[in-house]
């Protein structure tokens, strides 16, 4: 399946041939690959995912919003709802619109947290305050969501202002693929930061799926 890396419209209706009940995943189009794999490598073929604009991470007073009319625009056509964003800088917005509607979401603060595991990353905090993360999807996106909406394209001298404080670029890589690697130390050198690569997989994003789908 080709995927841009924006958004993606849901794939099917509410029951399968057989009567199965599904279940409509709405995520973050930042995060739709992992979804995507994840949903393939467990066979999960009553599960359909819609995604919302990654972009919306540069506004995130929008998420809730939007999450919310997605919600109410689907609650019809599936029996069961599940939220793939973290609270994700919305301020504790988007719990409110699920808790509304009855509706559960991913666990932690940000996706850099639930790749790593909420409980890993949470322990490591404190001693990387001047970390900044990059995952698959901010490496292949890095120009569209970190350089040029920084204006670092038009105004580079603006590095020394908004990475003053940042010491190194952890990549939390969810896959193997050198050509991200060698992207994502590039991006580092950019920014004048020092490298660190850490393999995370899909941590609680796939916990938090095979818990919404019921294995």
């Amino acid at each position: 399946m080709s995927l841009t890396d924006q958004d993606l419209t849901d794939e099917g209706l509410s029951l399968d041939g057989d009567g199965t009940a599904r279940l409509l995943v709405i995520g973050c189009g930042a995060i739709a690959r992992e979804i995507l794999a994840v949903k393939a490598a467990n066979g999960w073929d009553h599960m359909d995912l819609a995604c919302l604009p990654a972009i919306l991470h540069n506004h995130p007073d929008r998420i809730a919003p939007a999450v919310e009319a997605m919600i109410e625009e689907k609650s019809t056509q599936y029996e069961t709802i599940f939220v793939a964003y973290a609270d994700c800088g919305t301020g504790g917005l988007l719990q409110a619109v699920c808790a509304r509607h009855g509706v559960e979401m991913i666990a932690g603060p940000h996706c850099y947290s639930f790749y790593e595991g909420n409980g890993a990353f949470a322990a490591r905090a404190e001693g990387e305050i001047d970390s900044f993360y990059l995952t698959d999807f901010l490496v292949r996106q890095f120009d569209a969501f970190v350089w040029k909406p920084l204006g670092l394209d038009r105004y580079p001298d603006l590095i020394h202002s908004y990475f003053a404080h940042y010491s190194r670029l952890v990549y939390q890589a969810q896959t193997d693929d050198p050509a991200l690697d060698a992207k994502a130390e590039e991006c580092a050198k950019r920014l004048g930061l020092t490298y660190e690569r850490r393999k995370t997989g899909y941590g609680d994003l796939a916990v938090a799926l095979s818990e919404a789908i019921g294995t």
